[in-house]
């Protein structure tokens, strides 16, 4: 079984030094392949298309001309081959934009690597060793027992902080045991879940991170607008301002890493509620049937959008389907459609109902219904037809 798992690193200055420099490689071998790619392409547009092989039978002629690649672990330099030739074959097969250049002045920087199998990543409690970088101190390394890495990424994001991504090969996981329970689960705004025997989870909320965030962006944008303004303003009035570049403006910068910080706050807890609840459905449950959402679709009503945003149904049903493979459970996915017009009891379909209208009668057997539990009843048993 893989596994992701995120760790928080603490380099010393040295060392972030040196991680620069790496990302300053991946990304340089990047736009070299890219640039000449394009170039090639322009010449003789008849002529094929360099593959994987043939980039890394490149990187030789590159270290020979550009000796500080040979600081980089040499694994990530083919891993950059790797995507990129991934991004080729999915703009050929009509699945994908043209790859881009990539700046360095973009907020996020990452180089991803493969860890030999006969070295050993944890050296400490809280350190571990990567290839050229030596031993970092990291926040937790407990995860990792019993675990073989396969890959690692070390990234740099716009909060100013460095990760450590591992993919790592656990054993199989033991099965919870059986509870012989079967649920249905409609998905909605104003409570995230609700089960089809009556029990409604509530919505995630943190409202100081959001307000803070909303705050934060209308700084950034503000002081943004503001540094453009002064460097437009330098090239009519040179005697009266100070020459800076864009990215110079101490006050834009302290904003666009505040805001980057509350945000990504905001989205670990909705992570951690989601998890906490997915496992929480997942040992209760043996059988659990949710309806196929088509999310993007979804948010083109712009009423709704930012609150299905913040629901994340797509991340909930990511996560209950890779919780049920790995603790033996089963995850039905069913169409929603008529799920909230149908009559549970008697199958009677009373037409479209809107929103505003949260309980109803059936005309046909009187059976009152919360609408919501309903539609949950409704999935259970498209689900359970579905199988049979």
């Amino acid at each position: 079984m893989l596994k992701g798992i995120k760790l928080r690193l603490y380099p010393t200055r040295a060392q972030e030094g040196q991680l620069w420099q790496l990302f300053g490689n991946n990304r340089f071998v990047w736009n070299q392949m890219l640039a000449m790619a394009k170039a090639r392409y322009k010449n003789n547009p008849g002529s094929r298309f360099i593959n994987e092989y043939g980039m890394n039978n490149l990187l030789k002629t590159l270290k020979t001309e550009y000796l500080f690649l040979k600081l980089s672990d040499s694994t990530s330099l083919q891993v950059v081959n790797h995507q990129l030739a991934q991004a080729f074959s999915m703009l050929f097969k009509h699945r994908g934009g043209q790859p881009r250049f990539k700046s360095r002045r973009s907020a996020k920087q990452a180089y991803t690597g493969r860890f030999p199998a006969s070295k050993q990543l944890v050296v400490a409690k809280h350190r571990v060793k990567l290839p050229k970088l030596g031993s970092i101190k990291t926040s937790k390394t407990g995860q990792l027992v019993d675990g073989q890495i396969k890959r690692y990424t070390v990234s740099h994001d716009a909060t100013g902080r460095y990760y450590l991504s591992l993919q790592v090969e656990f054993p199989e996981p033991k099965s919870l045991p059986k509870t012989g329970v079967q649920v249905g689960i409609d998905l909605g705004v104003a409570d995230l879940a609700i089960t089809s025997n009556g029990q409604k989870y509530p919505k995630f909320q943190a409202p100081w991170e959001e307000k803070q965030g909303i705050t934060w962006q209308r700084k950034f944008d503000r002081r943004k607008r503001q540094a453009k303004v002064n460097v437009i303003q330098w090239n009519h009035d040179k005697a009266h301002l100070i020459k800076l570049e864009l990215n110079d403006y101490q006050n834009w910068q302290r904003a666009r890493k505040i805001k980057a910080r509350y945000q990504q706050r905001l989205a670990n807890r909705r992570k951690d509620y989601l998890n906490k609840l997915t496992t929480q459905l997942v040992k209760v449950y043996d059988v659990i049937v949710i309806e196929d959402l088509k999310v993007k679709n979804l948010m083109h009503n712009h009423h709704l959008a930012k609150s299905i945003a913040n629901a994340s149904w797509y991340q909930f049903r990511t996560m209950l389907d890779y919780k049920c493979q790995w603790y033996g459970k089963q995850l039905i996915v069913v169409s929603p459609n008529y799920t909230s017009q149908q009559c549970s009891k008697c199958g009677f379909q009373s037409g479209r109902k809107p929103l505003e209208i949260r309980e109803w009668t059936c005309p046909h057997c009187g059976t009152h219904h919360d609408r919501d539990i309903n539609a949950a009843v409704n999935i259970l048993h498209k689900g359970l037809k579905a199988v049979q």
